[in-house]
């Protein structure tokens, strides 16, 4: 089960259940928070998600291991256009390290606690490749232009209490009470009608930022085509699957 799902009350909890994998995301994963996401929205009785990992990892990003196996139809896509367009409250609760789409999700989210020990990168400069998950959008609005570029320019690890600074997290709490206290606030939004935070939502994503989202994952999918399986995502490639660190310094150009 690649997604666990959990009611309380009028709180869907959805918890990426792949704790073995650090809860990297697979095509299993992608089309279960779509599914899942779906499922929430036509729920009348689930008026907020919250959206959170299994175990020690929040989500260690693309499992890199079933891309390179290729083949079946890639599930980003539709997982990305639930999350834009998802009419209720999403939560998310990062309880362990976020990498790659571990980080970009929160773009999407409406409010995000953070647990102190947690960590969070997007290492698309290490990798060759450049922002996903509209993420060259959403962070520029949720965090300003320069720690937007400071996150993806760089990609390094970034603290919890660094990413609240930034705005990228609304607030950051002990591990132990990371749930209780996401809880609490998602409780107190779960509280009001759900037509009038459906309402709300609606509003608020009209000022812009679906369209935006969706026209920066286009653009995305542009830049990614001559850098997927480039000479520098190639090296990266490999020295993941080598346990090395990349060595850029012989390709030409880089």
């Amino acid at each position: 089960m690649a997604l666990k799902t959990t009611d309380t009350g009028r709180v869907r909890i959805l918890s990426i259940n792949r704790p073995d994998a650090l809860n990297a995301m697979n095509n299993a994963v992608f089309s279960s928070i779509r599914d899942g996401l779906d499922a929430a929205a036509a729920d009348p009785g689930v008026a907020v998600v919250v959206l959170t990992g299994e175990g020690r990892a929040f989500c260690a990003g693309q499992d890199l291991t079933e891309m390179l196996a290729g083949g079946e139809e890639h599930q980003f896509p539709s997982m990305l256009e639930r999350l834009a367009t998802f009419p209720k409250p999403l939560v998310a609760a990062v309880n362990g390290l976020g990498v790659g789409i571990g980080m970009t999700i929160l773009g999407h989210c409406d409010l995000a606690l953070m647990a102190d020990t947690a960590r969070l990168r997007t290492p698309f400069p290490q990798l060759g490749l450049a922002p996903e998950a509209g993420s060259s959008a959403t962070f520029a609005s949720v965090m300003g232009w320069q720690n937007a570029a400071h996150v993806l320019l760089t990609g390094r690890w970034f603290s919890a209490e660094e990413c609240h600074e930034m705005g990228l997290v609304w607030k950051v709490c002990t591990a132990d009470s990371l749930m209780d206290e996401t809880m609490q606030v998602a409780q107190e939004i779960a509280a009001n009608p759900i037509p009038s935070l459906i309402a709300t939502k609606k509003l608020m994503l009209a000022a812009g930022k679906t369209e935006a989202v969706l026209a920066a994952h286009n653009r995305e999918l542009v830049a990614y085509q001559p850098l997927m399986g480039g000479a520098a995502n190639r090296e990266a490639v490999a020295a993941f699957t080598e346990k090395r660190e990349p060595d850029f310094s012989a390709i030409p150009g880089l």
